[in-house]
């Protein structure tokens, strides 16, 4: 068996990387960190995994509980990754990262998205990007692995194959995507409590998203994202609109790019959230709107799914050379 240690433990992804784990048959839990919740059972923060983990409770943080572990997944708030990137490189472990600390290319791209100078633009090159549908052999091979977050897994699967196929222009491309509330993370805000998420719907990070820059950097395109907070607890529906460079089949063209993808369906259906509830899944359509020359392309995936915990898993099955598919489900909860 793979030992995993997870930081980040007690968080939304974590809980979800916790239970996709305990169906694994490869990989085996160890060290669950989590500084502010240490001591505490994890029952206590994951009650819906106490016959899966029973007696088990979240570690402060230890360099040397790492040298046990053969793979990491981090789990961690923006920033944390950079400043622990010695002691979890140095442990010799695999890393499978959803922070968003090396997922771009270049120190010079982080600062402009991000608004803060890069601490280890040493290690930015070394991290692989974490999408497989579009970087799996890559991800075969790789150590460290920078896995995207929800917004851009489910909008460069919807626009990449297109763009590539050169049937869209590659400016002008309008990325509109709402997200539950669980994208937010487990504290709570003002923005977050019930009261203020009940019965509403409102956008955010409008102009500058900083997932954007992973948008651009995944499709080639000029994109201008706005992102939304819907009153679900999970799931993303992106609604992407680009330029038609003539009368192609968008739905077609999806359908050839994805026809061997164990956890991406296209199909006609327009996607919604509740379909990937619980899944690694990642449903998707599109449409030629031949009145205004647009094509519009659609995709739903669970942003703790295929958005989060459940690509971090993909990935670490690739890195291990296990069946990609393994202890990950390729179908919803519904209704």
């Amino acid at each position: 068996m793979t030992t995993v240690s997870i930081l980040g433990a007690s968080g939304y992804v974590g809980g979800e990387l916790l239970r996709l784990l305990a169906a694994h048959p490869s990989f085996d839990v160890g060290p669950c960190f989590a500084n502010s919740n240490a001591g505490q059972p994890m029952a206590n923060l994951h009650p819906h995994l106490s016959l899966a983990y029973p007696g088990k409770s979240f570690a402060p943080f230890d360099i040397s509980l790492l040298q046990g572990s053969d793979l990491i997944f981090a789990a961690l708030p923006h920033g944390e990754t950079q400043r622990l990137a010695d002691a979890l490189t140095g442990s010799g472990a695999r890393i499978v990262d959803l922070g968003a600390d090396f997922r771009l290319n270049s120190a010079e791209d982080f600062e402009a998205w991000y608004g803060e100078p890069h601490q280890r633009p040493d290690l930015l090159g070394q991290f692989i990007y974490g999408l497989p549908e579009l970087h799996r052999d890559r991800i075969r091979n790789a150590r460290w692995v920078a896995s995207p977050g929800c917004y851009p897994t489910a909008a460069s699967l919807a626009l990449k194959p297109l763009i590539d196929a050169g049937v869209v222009e590659s400016t002008g491309v309008i990325v509109d995507a709402a997200s539950g509330v669980s994208g937010a993370g487990r504290a709570a805000s003002a923005g977050t409590h019930y009261c203020g998420v009940e019965g509403s719907f409102r956008a955010y990070g409008l102009t500058r998203h900083r997932h954007t820059a992973e948008m651009e950097m995944n499709t080639g395109a000029e994109v201008l994202f706005t992102p939304h907070l819907m009153a679900t607890s999970r799931g993303i529906l992106a609604t992407c609109y680009a330029r038609a460079t003539g009368k192609h089949d968008p739905l077609a063209i999806l359908r050839d790019a994805y026809a061997d993808e164990a956890f991406v369906h296209v199909g006609e259906a327009l996607p919604e959230t509740k379909w990937a509830t619980g899944s690694n899944a990642a449903f998707l359509s599109a449409r030629f709107d031949k009145r205004t020359g647009t094509v519009v392309a659609l995709a739903a995936i669970d942003n703790l799914g295929k958005g989060a915990a459940g690509q971090m898993i993909q990935c670490a099955n690739l890195m291990f050379g296990l069946d990609e598919t393994a202890g990950l489900s390729r179908v919803g909860v519904y209704p």
